[in-house]
């Protein structure tokens, strides 16, 4: 059952390498490797592999193997041969090669969409945000009821954690879930979700209440969000009439921030049985939609788009890894209990 989750990983990793490369010939310019919080794709991703092997062994040896050596490096056999098997390999690295893939891809589109479509739908996103909030704008109305400061750097700490979560819990997922399809559901909706948030960007460009209206977020204190925005603004501007060699970031519908924290949470209640694992993800999502208003990053729609993305991609990444809903839906059965996909029991 696997191969099904296979071929789309590989499948939307091809069809957006495909897009990405025909439209950076259409507008003229190459594909570039945005750096992440640990560096360029070429070290970050070696050293997450490296760092979750280091953290699944070096604990695990030292508690098992009592300080010993010859013990702890008896641990680290069997624990290869046990867990290691030629199926988990496979999963981490198709899984990893083929998010990074689509990943920087969705980045290279996002940055070519001003010089293909530029932003037109700002004012119709921001007339419906007011109609949803009885004339009010939400910003507004969250700085009133949050107030502008201390909740500012809160907010701004869970949105700015989204940055290092995704790569961090994809290799976690991949490597630890004892139930390799979970590896496989999680992989291919992060895949689907990515590449469905690329294709919302050109279905509706607009760049968010924060860039189209920033006099309304002056009031708030100066956080560590406030200084990317600004980046991201300076950014954007550079490589639309500067000719700068980098790419810009600022696209609001739909916001993947909400897709991305929903999708994790989601993943957490159908296949992590830890409660309060379950409750800090939830909280996560909740607080990261809040976020998305407060600092004027998406608008109302953006966030309800970016929930049916997350809802989507979890579900068909499901069927794809051969998971059978309950009718509660309130978890999952593995279905890939075949010899040739290995299943870990609890």
């Amino acid at each position: 059952m696997y191969r099904r989750a296979y071929v789309l990983l590989v499948g939307v990793a091809t069809v957006m390498g495909v897009l990405a490369i025909g439209t950076a010939i259409s507008v003229g310019e190459g594909l570039r490797d945005p750096e992440g919080f640990l560096g360029p794709a070429w070290v970050r991703l070696p050293m997450l592999v490296f760092g979750a092997l280091l953290l699944d062994m070096l604990p695990r040896a030292l508690w098992q193997g009592k300080g010993k050596f010859p013990m702890m490096k008896q641990v680290v056999i069997d624990r290869w041969k046990s867990h290691w098997n030629r199926e988990r390999i496979t999963l981490v690295v198709m899984g990893i090669v083929c998010f990074y893939i689509t990943y920087v891809c969705y980045r290279n589109l996002k940055s070519f969409l001003p010089q293909v479509y530029d932003a037109k739908f700002d004012r119709p996103l921001d007339l419906l945000d007011q109609a949803i909030f009885f004339g009010n704008e939400p910003a507004v109305v969250l700085h009133t009821v949050f107030g502008t400061s201390v909740m500012a750097f809160a907010l701004s700490l869970i949105y700015l954690w989204f940055l290092p979560m995704v790569p961090l819990l994809l290799t976690g997922w991949l490597i630890w879930s004892k139930n390799i399809s979970y590896g496989y559901w999680f992989a291919t909706s992060q895949a689907i979700a990515w590449s469905l948030g690329t294709a919302s960007y050109y279905a509706l460009p607009a760049t968010g209440p924060g860039f189209a209206y920033p006099w309304r977020y002056t009031e708030l204190a100066h956080t560590p969000t406030t200084d990317l925005m600004e980046s991201l603004s300076y950014g954007r501007v550079a490589v639309m009439w500067g000719g700068v060699d980098g790419v810009q970031s600022v696209a609001a519908f739909a916001s993947l921030h909400t897709a991305i924290t929903l999708l994790v949470a989601l993943m957490a209640q159908y296949t992590i049985r830890v409660r309060w694992v379950h409750w800090v993800l939830w909280v996560n999502f909740g607080l990261t939609v809040i976020a998305t208003l407060y600092f004027g990053w998406h608008y109302v729609a953006d966030d309800i788009a970016g929930i049916v993305i997350a809802v989507l991609a979890f579900y068909l990444g499901g069927l794809a890894s051969g998971q059978k809903f309950d009718r509660h839906g309130l978890s999952s059965h593995p279905t890939t209990t075949t010899s040739k996909v290995p299943v870990e029991r609890d």
